[in-house]
C-alpha cells in the first residue's frame, strides 16, 4: 500500500500493522515504553510516514482513537495545531499512558500555544503522566518558543520548585528536564535556573536534591557555559 495525503485512518493503521517488529518491541520495553498496544515502529519510521500522509486533523483524531501507540504518535505528528481545541488536548492527555507519547503530545500542545492554560492545569493534576505533560511542555517551550519573552519561561521556575519533591520517576525526570532547558535557553535565563538548581541541590528532600544536582551538573558544565558565552565565569570560578 502506498500512503498519501488522502489515505484514511484505517489505511494508515493497516500500513502500520505491516511494519510490526517484535524485536523492536522488546527493546522499547527496556526503556520504559508501554508496549501493550505498540507495534514496534521507531520515530524515524513514523516521521517518514508523516511526510507521506501530511497534516490532516480529522484523520489525526481518528488515529488517536485507535489506542495504538504508533497511531497516536502519528496523530500528534499530523494534527493541525491551529485547529486543535483545548478539549481535544485534554482528552488526549487523559489517554496518555507512556512517557514518550506524553512528550510527543506536549510538543503539539506548545505549538498550538496552549501552554499558558494547560501547564498550570496539568501540573496541578495528581496523575503521573498528566503532570509530566506540564513539565514536558515547559521544556519544549524553552527550546522552541524563541520569540517568547524570557520572563514567561522564568515564571515557570516557581512551578518547578513546587513540584520538585514529586518522587515519581516520570515526573521528576520531566521537572529536571524543564529546569535544564530553561537554564540552557540563553544567558539571561541561565542565572535564575542555576540559582534554583543550587537551592534544590541543597534540599533535605531526596528527589529535589537529585533534580537540583543533576541540573547543576549540566548548567555548570563548560559546554553549556561556552554556548551561552559564560565560559569566562567558569574559568574564574576554577581559579578561586
Amino acid at each position: 500500500m502506498t500512503l498519501s495525503p488522502t489515505s484514511s485512518a484505517g489505511e494508515v493503521i493497516g500500513h502500520l500493522r505491516t511494519l510490526r517488529s517484535q524485536e523492536s518491541l522488546a527493546a522499547m520495553s527496556r526503556f520504559g515504553i508501554v508496549t501493550e498496544t505498540a507495534l514496534g515502529l521507531s520515530n524515524v519510521e513514523l516521521h517518514r510516514i508523516t511526510r507521506l500522509v501530511k497534516v490532516d486533523h480529522t484523520r489525526a483524531l481518528e488515529l488517536w482513537q485507535s489506542d495504538i501507540r504508533e497511531a497516536r504518535i502519528l496523530a500528534a505528528f499530523t494534527a493541525e495545531p491551529k485547529t486543535m481545541t483545548l478539549d481535544e488536548a485534554r482528552h488526549w492527555a487523559e489517554d496518555c499512558n507512556s512517557w514518550e507519547v506524553v512528550d510527543t503530545v506536549a510538543d503539539l500542545f506548545v505549538t498550538a500555544r496552549f501552554e499558558q492554560v494547560l501547564i498550570p492545569e496539568f501540573a496541578a493534576d495528581t496523575r503521573e503522566f498528566i503532570r509530566r505533560i506540564a513539565f514536558a511542555m515547559i521544556a519544549t517551550a524553552a527550546v522552541h518558543l524563541k520569540k517568547e519573552p524570557d520572563a514567561s519561561l522564568l515564571a515557570w521556575l516557581r512551578l518547578i520548585e513546587r513540584h520538585a519533591k514529586d518522587e515519581r520517576n516520570f515526573v521528576k525526570k520531566a521537572v529536571n528536564w524543564a529546569l535544564r532547558q530553561i537554564g540552557k535557553r540563553n544567558a539571561a535565563c541561565h542565572a535564575p535556573a542555576l540559582a534554583l538548581a543550587e537551592k534544590l541541590a541543597g534540599s533535605a528532600d531526596r528527589t529535589a536534591r537529585w533534580i537540583g544536582k543533576d541540573a547543576l551538573r549540566e548548567l555548570s558544565s563548560d559546554k553549556v557555559l561556552a554556548r551561552l558565552g559564560l565560559i569566562v565565569a567558569s574559568t574564574e570560578r576554577a581559579k578561586a
